[in-house]
């Protein structure tokens, strides 16, 4: 019998497809059996879940840890924002590579998996393509081929940055086509930004209440409505990260309707925040929200909330980047220099249970599906991740449905000094992380261990019609049973 066995006992497990009370056999960190009434073989350590629900552990597909921007670099590093996931029961983080332009893609590359070897539980990473030369089409295959990168990111914002125009968005969505990646954009228009940025800046308003007047909605449906169709040309799949608009979640309504392979990512913090958060007068609770794109109206987070429910939106994330308030304040005199990011990562199932499951948006099944499942399957490590089922990863959470939190900076593992759903009280909390078939985190304490991470390999999809099958897989309908196996690492 291995050292490293769990025996989880007398839990209800739900999944993305089904919802059944049965133990779980956890050996070496894979889920080994699964059935009523389990024996232990020996001296596996027992893990209490009477009363309780076992879920695959959350997937943060969209994370920045230690990212180098704006003049400065995110607060949160690899071990921290891993443990704080951990603790709020995320298991796996994908965070991005940015390289500056003309900067070496692969060198890139290996300076955040350098970062990134301090991880607590596992990550893998989406790289974003800021520039083009035939070294990126190059290099572009070497991250398919031997690195195990199947996503990459265009940024369509920060003009004179890391923003990509048209051209850079064909070659590099034609090349992910040829490798049989998947495209990611941040849409927003960067050329409009730039020139409301000025124009509000010039008009007098230097506070971060000018941050979300120069970023309205529809520079965000502009951009989205533009990658589609190049997409839609191209043949490409396409997942749209971090949408905030009624517009953008339109167009991704429109093209999923006309058959076009099409995801959408929303935030927890744009389901949940509204932008009366950057008229305080306190300027660093204003900048302290500052992201982008920045926190919308009452009507976009309705309409983001049956984006969700409706299958348009498929998967939630945090977009984690956080600047502390004395970085915040390099922009008190202007907004635009205030460091766009905010926190999240140990949040998200807490706050997505609460206001979705607790208030009958979303059954226990779609909560999981949105918070690990369609990941996984999106970006291929399905069922590796995001899934309870015999030879999958023991990346396990324990959920009490009854149990209260109060989100707090004061309280909480990220390592940020604000939190943007402060003061909220939820109802539902993991007691028990398992990550690689460890518990990482139970009744409050904290058992990561710095640089057990590992680095997961996301195969690429060997043709599109891997891809559309993903698509036919995040949408059956809860209580289907899925019997299709895709190539996992």
């Amino acid at each position: 019998m291995s050292k490293n066995t769990l025996l989880i006992k007398g839990g209800t497990i739900v999944t993305a497809d089904l919802t059944q009370k049965a133990d779980i056999l956890v050996q070496d960190g894979i889920i080994k059996e699964i059935g009523k009434n389990l024996e232990n073989p020996g001296k596996a350590e027992v893990v209490d879940a009477s009363g309780q629900y076992v879920m695959p552990g959350g997937i943060d597909p969209h994370t920045h840890m230690e990212l180098p921007f704006m003049g400065t670099v995110a607060s949160e590093d690899f071990f921290s924002g891993t443990t704080a996931g951990a603790a709020g029961g995320t298991t796996m983080i994908i965070d991005f590579v940015i390289p500056s332009p003309k900067t070496s893609i692969i060198s890139a590359y290996h300076q955040w998996r350098e970062w990134a070897k301090k991880s607590a539980t596992d990550y893998s990473f989406h790289v974003a393509i800021t520039w083009w030369s035939d070294e990126v089409h190059r290099d572009m295959a070497e991250l398919v081929q031997k690195h195990g990168v199947n996503s990459f990111k265009h940024f369509m914002a920060y003009k004179g940055a890391i923003m990509c125009d048209d051209e850079v968005l064909v070659n590099s969505f034609t090349r992910a086509r040829e490798l049989g990646a998947i495209a990611t954009v941040h849409a927003e228009n960067g050329e409009l930004v730039a020139h409301l940025q000025k124009q509000i800046y010039d008009m007098g308003i230097t506070g971060p209440e000018g941050h979300p007047m120069s970023r309205p909605p529809g520079v965000e449906g502009e951009a989205a409505e533009r990658a589609i169709r190049i997409a839609d040309v191209l043949n490409v799949p396409l997942y749209i990260v971090h949408n905030s608009a009624i517009q953008s979640l339109n167009a991704i309504q429109r093209a999923r309707a006309d058959g076009q392979r099409v995801f959408g990512e929303v935030l927890a913090g744009h389901l949940l925040i509204n932008d009366s958060v950057y008229k305080s007068p306190d300027f660093e609770y204003a900048a302290a929200h500052v992201m982008s794109p920045p926190f919308r109206g009452e009507e976009h987070q309705k309409a983001l909330w049956k984006g969700l429910q409706s299958g348009t939106l498929h998967t939630t994330a945090t977009d984690h980047c956080c600047f502390c308030a004395p970085q915040k304040a390099a922009g008190r005199d202007d907004f635009r220099k205030i460091p766009n990011g905010t926190g999240g990562i140990e949040d998200r199932m807490g706050v997505l249970w609460h206001h979705g499951v607790n208030s009958g948006k979303l059954t226990m099944n779609e909560f999981v599906a949105v918070t690990s499942t369609n990941a996984a399957k999106i970006f291929n490590i399905y069922p590796r991740k995001g899934a309870i089922t015999v030879g999958a990863d023991a990346d396990i959470i324990v959920w009490d449905a009854k149990k209260t939190r109060t989100i707090s900076a004061k309280t909480h593992h990220q390592k940020v000094d604000f939190n943007i759903f402060e003061g909220m009280e939820v109802r539902g909390a993991n007691t028990v992380t398992i990550s690689q078939g460890k518990i990482v985190y139970k009744d409050g304490d904290v058992r990561t261990v710095k640089g057990v991470g590992r680095y997961i390999d996301r195969p690429a999809f060997t043709s599109h019609h891997d891809a559309l099958k993903i698509k036919r897989e995040v949408e059956k309908p809860v209580g289907v049973k899925r019997t299709g196996k895709k190539k996992v690492a």
